[in-house]
């Protein structure tokens, strides 16, 4: 299945949605729709505009924790952090929290979601508990559309070139210098400090789209197979800035009860720190994927 880059009036596709673009790279504001008791056909059409979109967004959404896992569940299995502490009684819900004194936050990088395992989610769904009065936005970048803008000279250097990814940033900062466990307000699990560490395509093609991405991020590539971290970091910070210019980007603007959908697999998110003194509490489902090619 294949989805064109350019962007079909709504009225067109979507009969039981009111699809809202936020941005001419990726991004959408699907309206009027209840996730707690979605229906078969108002799902096929949330499943097409992620797909389309990368990323979408509802607003106004009352889920209980049962009722989030459900509708990820709608997708696929549900994962299991491997590193961070779960929420209370739900093990498949990571609880992103910032207090008020707390000097870090959860997801301050460029970064796509957990690509340390051999077979990275699908994608994340992330519920808004309760935000800061200002500030606490999320970025977004199109993996995609960053790799048809590389040359084909970097395009063919890149394909077939692997890249190892691990949670050595979780563990104690990418340089091992600080221990940011020490500093954020959702903590490792005790016991779960052992490094993990995968191998993935530099390049990977989307299973349903068939589109091609950019599959190297800030927070958990650490080098090029075959290579030094000192002979990977020049091409890897390139990949990185290249994939976040602002064309390659939306920002999406928080409110309680709001969800954003991201597809993990051709993205790039980034929490923004900008809010000291004030709390932040996100509900995060992820759903399981596959092993990229």
């Amino acid at each position: 299945m294949t989805v064109s880059s350019q962007i079909v009036p709504q009225s067109s596709i979507y009969r039981y949605l009111d699809v809202r673009p936020l941005a001419g790279s990726l991004g959408a504001e699907l309206l009027n729709v209840n996730l707690a008791r979605i229906t078969d056909e108002e799902f096929e059409e949330i499943h097409r505009a992620l797909l389309e979109y990368s990323v979408i967004f509802f607003r106004d959404q009352s889920l209980t924790p049962e009722e989030h896992k459900a509708f990820g569940r709608r997708f696929g299995d549900l994962n299991i952090h491997p590193t961070y502490e779960p929420l209370l009684g739900h093990e498949e819900i990571l609880a992103v929290i910032k207090e008020k004194d707390a000097k870090h936050n959860i997801g301050d990088t460029w970064h796509t979601d957990v690509t340390f395992l051999p077979e990275p989610p699908m994608g994340s769904i992330l519920y808004a508990r309760e935000i800061p009065p200002y500030g606490g936005d999320t970025l977004f970048a199109n993996l995609s559309m960053a790799y048809d803008a590389l040359s084909d000279g970097m395009k063919k250097m890149l394909e077939g070139l692997n890249a190892v990814h691990s949670n050595a940033y979780l563990l104690g900062g990418k340089d091992g210098k600080e221990d940011r466990n020490q500093t954020r307000s959702t903590k490792l699990q005790a016991g779960k400090r052992q490094e993990l560490t995968a191998v993935h395509p530099v390049i990977r093609t989307h299973p349903e789209t068939g589109r091609k991405s950019i599959f190297v991020n800030q927070a958990f590539t650490q080098r090029f197979e075959n290579m030094s971290i000192a002979e990977s970091q020049p091409l890897q910070d390139y990949l990185v800035h290249h994939a976040s210019r602002p064309e390659f980007t939306c920002r999406f603007r928080w409110a309680k009860h709001s969800v954003a959908f991201w597809d993990n697999r051709c993205t790039y998110h980034y929490a923004l720190n900008d809010y000291d003194g004030f709390r932040r509490e996100m509900h995060r489902v992820t759903i399981n994927g596959e092993r990229p090619f």
